[in-house]
């Protein structure tokens, strides 16, 4: 039986791949067992030391941005509580308000109702008064300066 040449290629270089790569894993184990002489004992004690140490700042990080927040989110709240104290008592004046108005323009209505044109012509004179009265300020004021 003869041998292809190529079979004898690859089983030629198969033994000499499979040294190496044995050869690799060697000093793959030796390397490794220097770390793990590191890791045990005093190298492995001082390795967890470390870790606490860096464990427990940034713990004590933590609970102090915590505790920030906490702050924060208190001040937030009760500055809420006092801006809706706020607007309920708004919501109530203009409640008053649009009472107040809602009664003026019904006296306002009697008094045209029962008056007749007397009232009408003192009502219209009254407002242009009031509006030639501030046009006056406005300008006046306006030349002083204040």
């Amino acid at each position: 039986m003869s041998v292809d040449p190529m079979h004898q290629r690859r089983n030629r270089s198969q033994p000499s791949s499979n040294n190496n790569n044995n050869r690799n894993n060697r000093n793959m184990y030796r390397n490794n067992s220097s770390f793990n002489n590191i890791e045990s004992g005093r190298g492995s004690d001082t390795n967890a030391n470390i870790l606490e140490q860096q464990n427990n700042e940034r713990i004590n990080e933590l609970s102090s941005q915590v505790a920030k927040l906490k702050g924060l989110t208190i001040a937030i709240g009760n500055e809420v509580n006092e801006q809706n104290s706020l607007l309920d008592n708004m919501g109530d004046s203009f409640g008053q308000t649009g009472e107040m108005l809602a009664g003026s323009l019904r006296r306002i209505g009697t008094m045209l109702e029962t008056g007749g044109a007397k009232h009408m012509c003192y009502m219209v004179g009254f407002i242009v008064f009031v509006m030639v009265f501030l046009y006056w300020l406005m300008t006046h004021k306006g030349k002083r300066g204040v």
